[in-house]
C-alpha cells in the first residue's frame, strides 16, 4: 500500500506511536485514569504501563486488552460473545459491518474479544469529530484507527469518500489488516439499527470489478454489539427530544467527548457480542441481479437481519416494550421487582436532564430507546 496516499486517514506508524506514548505518558490526564481504573494499584501504574511499550501491537495487547478488562469489571455485569467461528472459516481478512451504541465501547470491546480468541485485532473506522484534542487523538490513532472526515462540502465528501474506500479495500485485499466500521454515521439513538445506503455504496466506489466481485473480496461481517443498559441513555433521549421539538440539534463543544466519558463510566449492566454469519457469493449474486440502488438496498438487507437477529434482548428491552404499549406482553421475562426497579431507574435518570423539558415526552422517547430492538424483531419476525 502507497501510505503517502492514505497519510491523512491512516492509523500511525509504530515510529509516530512510539512518540505519542511519551506524550500520553505524560499527560496529566493519565493518572486520574489510572486511579480510576485501578484503584488499588500506585498512581503511576498506568503511565509505567504505557511508558513500557514502543509498538501498537503492543500497547493493544499490554495496556489496552487491560483497560478494557478493567472497565467491564468496573461498570458491567460480565461480557459474552458468540459467533466466532464465523470469522475463524474466513480466508484472509474481513470488514466488520457493525451496529453502532457507543462511540468507544462497540469497537474496543470488539478489539479486545479478537485479542482474547487468539485473532489479529482489526482497524477502525472513527469519525474527525472525535478527535477532540491531542489525548483523544494519540489514543485513537496509536489504537488503529482509521479517520472518517466529517463536516465537510459534498464535493470534498465524495473525494474522501474514494480515498476512505480505497484504503478499506486495499487494507483487506493485500492481507495487511481487517477493518472495522459502524452501519451508520453516529450512533444508533432510537434503538433502530439501520445500514446506511451510503456506506454500501462507499464500499463499492473502489472496485474495479463487477458488483458481485467488488463485495465478494471484502468478506462483509455483520456484528451486533447490544447492552443491557444503553450508554449514554438519557443523553440520546434528551436530543432526540430536543431534535423533534425544535427540527434540529447542534452539538455544543466538547459533547462528544463527554459522551465518551459517560459510555466508559456509566453502569452497563450485562453486555453481548454477536459475530453474524458473512455475506455469502449467492447472496451478493441475488444482489447484483437488480439493478441501480436495489442492488444496494439487497445488501442492506441482508446486513440489516443478521444485526437484528444478533442482538440480545435482555429484559430491560422487554419491560420498556411493555411499559411503552401499556401491556404486560413479556412478563414472563421480567419479575415485579425488575419492572419496579426499572421504572425508578428510568425516572433517575430522567431526573438529571433540564427541569424545564418535557418529562413526559422525554419518558416515551426514553422507553422507545429500549423497546425499539423488540418492536424491530418483531416486525422482521412476521415479515
Amino acid at each position: 500500500m502507497e501510505q503517502s496516499e492514505f497519510e491523512s486517514i491512516c492509523p500511525y506508524s509504530d515510529e509516530e506511536a512510539a512518540k505519542a506514548f511519551a506524550r500520553i505518558s505524560r499527560h496529566p490526564a493519565i493518572p486520574i485514569i489510572s486511579k480510576y481504573l485501578y484503584p488499588t494499584q500506585p498512581l503511576n501504574y498506568l503511565k509505567n504501563k504505557i511508558s513500557s511499550v514502543s509498538t501498537i501491537d503492543e500497547f493493544q495487547h499490554v495496556v489496552m486488552s487491560e483497560v478494557v478488562q478493567a472497565i467491564v469489571d468496573k461498570t458491567s455485569d460480565g461480557f459474552s460473545f458468540d459467533g466466532f467461528e464465523n470469522l475463524r472459516d474466513i480466508q484472509g481478512k474481513f470488514l466488520a459491518v457493525s451496529n453502532h451504541r457507543d462511540i468507544i465501547l462497540d469497537p474496543a470491546l470488539t478489539q479486545w474479544t479478537l485479542y482474547r480468541e487468539g485473532l489479529p485485532m482489526t482497524e477502525i473506522c472513527v469519525g474527525s469529530n472525535l478527535l477532540s484534542g491531542p489525548l483523544v487523538e494519540d489514543l485513537l490513532r496509536c489504537n488503529k484507527m482509521i479517520k472518517v472526515i466529517r463536516g465537510i462540502s459534498a464535493r470534498e465528501m465524495y473525494l474522501s469518500s474514494k480515498l476512505l474506500s480505497r484504503y478499506i479495500r486495499q487494507s483487506i485485499t493485500s492481507g495487511r489488516s481487517s477493518v472495522w466500521i459502524a452501519q451508520r454515521e453516529g450512533r444508533t439513538k432510537n434503538g433502530l439499527d439501520t445500514t446506511e445506503q451510503g456506506l454500501l455504496k462507499m464500499f463499492d466506489m473502489s472496485s474495479e470489478g463487477s458488483f458481485l466481485d467488488g463485495f465478494k473480496e471484502l468478506n462483509i461481517v455483520p456484528m451486533s454489539i447490544s447492552y443491557e443498559y444503553e450508554p449514554c441513555d438519557a443523553r440520546k433521549a434528551r436530543e432526540l427530544y430536543l431534535k423533534q421539538r425544535d427540527g434540529k440539534y447542534e452539538k455544543k463543544p466538547k459533547e462528544d467527548l463527554h459522551s465518551i466519558l459517560t459510555g466508559i463510566r456509566q453502569n452497563k449492566g450485562h453486555i453481548h457480542l454477536s459475530i453474524g454469519k458473512p455475506l455469502t457469493e449467492d447472496e451478493i449474486l441475488e444482489a447484483a441481479s437488480w439493478k441501480g440502488n436495489d442492488r444496494y438496498q439487497a445488501i442492506r438487507h441482508i446486513l440489516d437481519e443478521r444485526i437484528r437477529s444478533g442482538y440480545k434482548l435482555w429484559k430491560t428491552n422487554y419491560m420498556a416494550y411493555d411499559l411503552m404499549n401499556g401491556c404486560s406482553e413479556y412478563s414472563d421475562h421480567y419479575t415485579d421487582d425488575d419492572l419496579k426497579a426499572f421504572v425508578r431507574y428510568t425516572e433517575h435518570k430522567l431526573s438529571k436532564l433540564e427541569r424545564k423539558l418535557d418529562r413526559d415526552a422525554l419518558r416515551d422517547i426514553f422507553l422507545h430507546i429500549y423497546g425499539n430492538p423488540v418492536a424491530s424483531i418483531r416486525h422482521s419476525e412476521q415479515l
